[in-house]
C-alpha cells in the first residue's frame, strides 16, 4: 500500500489532479513488466489493491489497444506487442537523431553556422532536440530542451504555411507571441506565404535581435512538418544572394534527415 499511495503522490505533486483510469493503467504496464510472467486478473488486482471490477476492464482495454495480450486458454495477462513497439519507436528515434548529428555537424562547419533541430510537440509548441556549432567560429548557443511557441521564429513560418490557418486564426495566434523586435502582422503574414512558395522561411531579427535564421521542414511519411531544421547565425553576415543559398542547400539537408527520422 505504501508504493500505491507514493504513485498517487508522484502524480498529484506533478500535475496537481489525478486521472485515476491512467494511474491505474501505468501501475499495471509496470506490474506486468516486473513480473515477467503472464498474470491473472484476480492476481493483478490483488497484488494492486485494485477494484476487481475496475482492474479487469482496465486489462481488457490495455489489450484492446495492444499494450497488453491475453491468453484466453489461462486467462492470463502479458506485455503485449504494441508496448514492445512504442518502447522500439522512443529507442529507435534516440538514435536516429544521432546518426543526423554527423549532417547537421558538416552543414554547420561548410556554411559557419549553428544548426539546430526542433520537433514539432503538438498543436503550440516545438521543442530544442539538437544543436551543432561550427567548429572555429563564433558560437551561438541554443540548451536542448528549450521550448518555443510553434508559429514563432523560421520554423513558425514553416508551420504556419503548413497548417494553412485561414487569417483570423494566424492573426491570433501571432498576437499571443511575444516578439523581441517589433513585427506587423502584415509582414508575418507575407513571410509565411514566400515560405510555402520557396520551401524554406527566414526569421531575420525578431526572434532574437541581432539573429538570423533560416529554417526548413522535415516532412513524416505522411507529408505532415515533424521537425524543423534551422541554421542560425548573426544578422548582416550573409547577403539576399547567400540567404537563398542557404535556404537551398538547408532543404537538401532536411529531405536527407527525413529520411533517416522517417
Amino acid at each position: 500500500m505504501a508504493t500505491n499511495t507514493h504513485s498517487e503522490e508522484r502524480a498529484e505533486l506533478a500535475t496537481g489532479v489525478i486521472v485515476k483510469p491512467v494511474v491505474n493503467a501505468i501501475r499495471i504496464l509496470r506490474f506486468l513488466t516486473a513480473s515477467g510472467s503472464p498474470e491473472r486478473a484476480a492476481d493483478i488486482a490483488r497484488e494492486l489493491a485494485l477494484n476487481p471490477s475496475t482492474c479487469f476492464n482496465t486489462l481488457r482495454t490495455l489489450v484492446a489497444e495492444e499494450m497488453l495480450d491475453f491468453d484466453p486458454l489461462s486467462k492470463t495477462y502479458s506485455t503485449g506487442l504494441g508496448l514492445a513497439k512504442l518502447v522500439e519507436h522512443l529507442v529507435t528515434q534516440g538514435q536516429r537523431l544521432e546518426v543526423v548529428r554527423p549532417l547537421m555537424q558538416e552543414f554547420a562547419a561548410a556554411h559557419h553556422v549553428t544548426v539546430t533541430l526542433w520537433r514539432r510537440m503538438g498543436n503550440e509548441r516545438i521543442v530544442l532536440v539538437s544543436s551543432e556549432t561550427s567548429p572555429g567560429d563564433l558560437r551561438i548557443d541554443m540548451a536542448i530542451g528549450q521550448r518555443l511557441p510553434m508559429l514563432m521564429g523560421a520554423s513558425g513560418r514553416l508551420f504556419a504555411a503548413h497548417l494553412e490557418l485561414d487569417e483570423a486564426r494566424l492573426r491570433a495566434a501571432f498576437d499571443k507571441i511575444r516578439w523581441p523586435r517589433p513585427l506587423r502582422f502584415e509582414e508575418y503574414r507575407q513571410q509565411v506565404a514566400d515560405a510555402r512558395i520557396k520551401g524554406w522561411a527566414v526569421d531575420d531579427g525578431y526572434f532574437s535581435p541581432g539573429i538570423l535564421a533560416v529554417a526548413a521542414p522535415v516532412a513524416d511519411r505522411s507529408g505532415a512538418i515533424a521537425y524543423a531544421v534551422s541554421a542560425v547565425t548573426f544578422r548582416g553576415q550573409h547577403g539576399s544572394d547567400e540567404i537563398d543559398k542557404l535556404g537551398a542547400a538547408l532543404r537538401k539537408v532536411a529531405g536527407k534527415i527525413g529520411n533517416i527520422l522517417f
